[in-house]
């Protein structure tokens, strides 16, 4: 039986822009939609009254959430607070926006997750089926919510999506044609309650699939191959050093092996973002995409024309030989420790935020290996002090002015400053990408200062 919303009421739990894309789906569906959220204002609600959604602000109110006939939270939104297990108790069905837009969706989706890496391989692997010629929606966690393509999906549609543990933890009939884990590592334990509780969120990523399905798993990433472990899919193997049948790197080339034939696919010398994860994310997007369907020529084509996404290993300028690279993407120690191992010796890192969990001290030893130098911030800068201070030398800085200042202070010519943070944004900034911004807004000005100063 097709899925329906008409006459339901319909709570939508927390006002961000996956929320306000799933409450506005829902209401052009016929619900009857109520829209929670703590904050007591929200950028969205002229609009969404205009659309008949009635709005509840300054928290979630249990007799409301009891009332309803479905609950759709908002991803990051704790799905064990109080008005939600009221809800369950009385027998509400509770999902999230990625699976209530699933169940309306008609082309197929391909599901990215993993703990670093996503917005980069989905991104590439969105252009990479575009240039081949498919009909392509990219979106999920970066960019255009699940909901908001729901209206323009067709059979013929291939919906490539980031998928987060907050998006996966509350899906339920989620079903992708190709599935991918990038990799594992611990993250984001201020919101899950342990390691095990955010592995158990992605790995239903591969929980509905079945034998016509693709699992294209890291095979080189212990973590990415528990993931998989038990899924029903097709099994899709890729790594940078892979020498069994997937995809790999061969003689500078990537290169797909099935049994003694080797296809090449993409010139290495086409990716143009630095590091050796980056490079890894190509080879994820190349195996994806092609068991999509993608030719060679259109992924070379791809790859050839993208230079990266913003706040991720992204050139922001260069000031008297220091190169300034904004990675305000790397928000825990394993993607900090990428950032830091794409660079040669002559590194200042700026690392902190609001932490998140996991140990700094993992960063040491590629820290020492580059005679590294540490401007740590916000809330974990502490933390980052009493865990690397007997290794390299480490600064404080109370702001990013200040820290971008420092870090420039204490480098070399021909060095690198990197914003590596390890960490949350959420103790100084809105999020990663304001945080970002203001990175590069801060070398700007630096690079301002310093040519007025030469001119004088």
């Amino acid at each position: 039986m097709p899925f329906s919303v008409a006459g339901r009421r319909t709570v939508v739990v927390g006002a961000a822009r996956s929320g306000v894309a799933a409450a506005q789906l829902l209401a052009r569906r016929g619900a009857l939609v109520t829209v929670t959220d703590r904050k007591t204002e929200i950028d969205a609600a002229r609009t969404l009254a205009d659309q008949g959604v009635a709005l509840e602000l300054g928290g979630h109110r249990e007799e409301t959430l009891r009332g309803a006939d479905l609950v759709v939270v908002s991803p990051g939104v704790h799905l064990d607070q109080p008005a939600l297990n009221a809800a369950r108790e009385a027998g509400v069905p509770v999902i999230g926006e990625l699976e209530l837009a699933s169940r309306w969706l008609r082309g197929r989706v391909i599901a990215i997750t993993g703990t670093k890496g996503k917005s980069t391989t989905t991104t590439l692997t969105g252009r990479m089926l575009e240039s081949s010629g498919f009909k392509v929606k990219v979106g999920g966690n970066i960019g255009v919510p699940l909901s908001d393509q729901v209206d323009e999906s067709t059979t013929e549609t291939l919906h490539v999506v980031e998928a987060s543990s907050f998006q996966l933890e509350a899906s339920d009939t989620f079903h992708p044609w190709i599935a991918a884990a990038l990799n594992f590592s611990a993250d984001h334990l201020d919101q899950h309650s342990s390691v095990e509780a955010y592995a158990s969120a992605k790995r239903r990523i591969f929980r509905n699939q079945d034998g016509s399905d693709w699992a294209v798993v890291n095979a080189e990433d212990p973590g990415a191959q528990a993931l998989a472990a038990g899924a029903k899919a097709r099994r899709v193997n890729y790594g940078l050093a892979l020498r069994g049948d997937g995809f790999s790197v061969d003689a500078g080339v990537i290169v797909e092996r099935r049994g003694r034939a080797v296809t090449p696919l993409v010139p290495v010398d086409a990716v143009h973002v630095p590091g050796r994860h980056i490079l890894s994310d190509v080879v994820a997007a190349t195996a994806i995409s092609r068991t999509a369907g993608a030719t060679p020529a259109a992924m070379r084509r791809a790859v050839a024309g993208f230079n990266g996404l913003e706040h991720a290993m992204e050139m922001a300028g260069e000031i008297d030989g220091v190169r300034f690279i904004n990675d305000s993407k790397a928000t825990n120690i394993e993607s900090a420790r990428r950032s830091i191992e794409s660079v040669d010796a002559g590194l200042v890192a700026i690392i902190g935020g609001r932490y998140k969990g996991g140990d700094f001290g993992e960063l040491a030893s590629p820290l020492r290996e580059r005679q590294a130098i540490v401007v740590a911030i916000g809330e974990a800068a502490p933390l980052v002090e009493q865990a690397l201070e007997s290794q390299v030398r480490v600064e404080r800085a109370g702001s990013m002015a200040d820290a971008v200042r420092e870090a420039f202070r204490v480098s070399q010519r021909g060095g690198t400053v990197v914003l590596a943070p390890a960490c949350s944004s959420f103790d100084m900034f809105r999020d990663y990408a304001e945080r970002g911004r203001q990175f590069k807004e801060e070398v700007r000005r630096l690079a301002v200062e310093r040519r007025a100063g030469r001119e004088q």
